[in-house]
């Protein structure tokens, strides 16, 4: 009787300090089962002291008898419902079947959400992975069916509606070569959030998000000297021109994560200007002062106020006309803003000694055919000169295209892809270098933070991207077979090259000063002929300054004095 007594009464309380009658057993797992256990145990250790202290004798067998039986009937009673509604209650919400790539820990923890959230409308039926180890083996009732290789016979096999990467360590390459498995299905491709963000509860581990063009052609991310950025960022003054475009908006948004003093946001057009800067004061950082100027770097009075006014101590200068076609035909406008409105504020910074000028250029520029990329060639030369007299350090910062920038291919090939197709391609050869906009605007921080005075700063790249192939990927992202949006090619257009180059054989050092990042030697500016070309390009015909620009950016002499005569 004693016995019975103490045993009901310990077990009510260490089941209470355990949380058994607090439980969801519809979701029960292992960790409820441990619970189980110890509260069992508990009582039952309790039940051996009572009788220790009364009766001077402890019943082993009764006990041992007891406490299986309770972890037999408690869990098994409570488990059961989980049993009953895993095997026989269908959820009322209609689910797709999904194939998890990746047996790893992100992979299971996602498949274990999703077994559990069934309002989630998604099951999984099996797990793919590279791994020889893990093939056959069952993670929570799922089947590891084999490796990337089985992708396409498991979809079918299977009838997956959707395939759900969940491979957080995998490279761009490898993401390239799982997507081109997946793209060959009819199941709708996703990725899972980051593991970071699951367990920061920032997002769901079902909230998917679609494949990007940038998972399968951004190149593996540089790693930043961080401290040698805050020594340059940190409770300083920052100006950036531009700042309301594709590159000088993300400077902005990765400068202030190096807690500056204040940042100057520069730029031309009023609208994006006040988004960039509504941007920034909604993030509510303390003690940073945010000051929207609307100013025209053509205007060298307005630009020499502005820099006086706020005496920066890094300018990060990415105002530039950047269509390489729309300059063709418009060259007086390239010179005005890309050589003249870098000139104003570069000679800006010098006169108020700004402590590191950073110029934004292009992988066009070097050995340029176009007026587009002559202009940045000349606008380094010009930043080159400046550094050799001044007590700024003058740098350049070199790179190509930039992926979903404004005036990219992207856009446009969305645009014609929601239109119903044809994607427009120049030709099917064509090349270019790709980078994501956040890389970009990282590497132009590293290279002020690397600045010794009068670099160009490139990024090893990796290897060209065929546009065409960019035109297929998009087009499978977006759902469709290239043979239902279709491609047509029309042609190279005015001033375009078919590959683009970082550094000609002339200015390049083999030897990168940071990681991925190589320095050019410094060319000096032909200052004859630029002071010429800023005094004389408003009287000369559009083939004249186009002739002009490509012959000074390329250094051809003899050219160039014939057309100045």
């Amino acid at each position: 009787m004693l016995t019975s007594i103490t045993l009901l009464l310990s077990h009510h309380i260490f089941a209470s300090i355990y949380r058994l009658y607090n439980k969801a057993w519809e979701y029960a797992s292992v960790g409820e089962l441990v619970s189980i256990v110890k509260a069992v145990s508990l009582s039952i250790m309790m039940t051996a002291v009572v009788q220790q202290l009364v009766i001077q004798d402890i019943y082993f067998r009764a006990l041992m008898l007891a406490w299986m039986l309770h972890v037999l009937l408690i869990g098994g009673s409570r488990f059961a419902w989980r049993v009953y509604r895993d095997r026989y209650i269908k959820p009322q919400v209609e689910q797709s079947r999904a194939l998890i790539i990746g047996a790893g820990a992100a992979g299971t923890m996602l498949a274990r959400q999703l077994l559990k959230n069934t309002d989630a409308g998604i099951k999984p039926v099996a797990f793919i992975d590279d791994d020889p180890k893990k093939f056959r083996l069952q993670i929570h009732g799922l089947s590891v069916v084999g490796g990337s290789k089985r992708i396409s016979k498991t979809v079918e096999t299977l009838q997956i509606d959707k395939i759900i990467i969940a491979i957080p360590s995998m490279n761009k390459e490898e993401m390239k070569k799982i997507y081109e498995q997946c793209a060959g299905t009819d199941a709708k491709t996703v990725i899972m959030p980051l593991i970071e963000d699951v367990m920061l509860g920032n997002v769901s581990v079902n909230q998917f998000r679609d494949v990007q063009v940038e998972d399968l052609l951004g190149r593996e991310p540089v790693q930043l000297d961080t401290e040698s950025i805050s020594q340059k960022l940190t409770g300083k003054t920052i100006m950036v021109t531009g700042a309301g475009g594709s590159i000088g908006s993300e400077i902005c948004r990765q400068v202030i994560k190096f807690h500056p003093k204040k940042i100057v946001l520069v730029g031309h057009g009023e609208n994006s200007i006040y988004l960039i800067d509504m941007e920034l004061r909604n993030l509510k950082i303390e003690n940073l002062e945010i000051r929207p100027v609307i100013a025209d770097i053509q205007d060298r009075a307005r630009i020499f106020e502005v820099m006086q006014e706020h005496q920066p101590d890094v300018v990060y200068h990415a105002a530039a006309h950047k269509h390489v076609p729309l300059m063709e035909y418009n060259p007086k406008e390239a010179v005005k803003n890309n050589v003249i409105g870098t000139k104003n504020v570069a000679e800006a910074a010098d006169t108020f000694e700004v402590g590191t000028f950073v110029l934004v250029s292009s992988d066009k520029a070097v050995n340029p055919t176009n007026v587009m990329g002559s202009t940045k060639r000349i606008a380094e030369m010009v930043i080159q000169a400046l550094d050799e007299q001044s007590k700024t350090k003058f740098v350049a910062v070199r790179f190509g295209n930039v992926l979903g920038s404004r005036g990219s291919v992207i856009p446009l090939f969305k645009k014609q892809i929601q239109a119903g197709g044809p994607v427009t391609v120049t030709h099917p050869d064509m090349t270019r270098y790709f980078m994501t906009i956040p890389e970009a605007s990282r590497l132009v921080m590293q290279a002020g933070a690397l600045a010794r005075g009068g670099e160009i700063f490139v990024l090893d790249m990796g290897e060209p991207v065929k546009i065409v192939d960019l035109a297929k990927n998009l087009i499978q992202l977006s759902g469709y077979t290239i043979e239902e949006i279709g491609i047509n090619f029309s042609g190279i257009r005015p001033g375009e090259k078919m590959f683009e180059e970082l550094l000609n054989e002339k200015e390049v050092h083999t030897k990168a000063v940071f990681p991925k990042i190589h320095i050019g030697k410094a060319v000096l500016e032909q200052e004859h002929e630029v002071h010429y070309l800023i005094d004389r390009f408003e009287t000369m015909t559009v083939q004249e300054i186009s002739e002009f620009v490509i012959n000074v950016a390329n250094r051809r002499e003899n050219k160039i004095f014939s057309i100045a005569k």
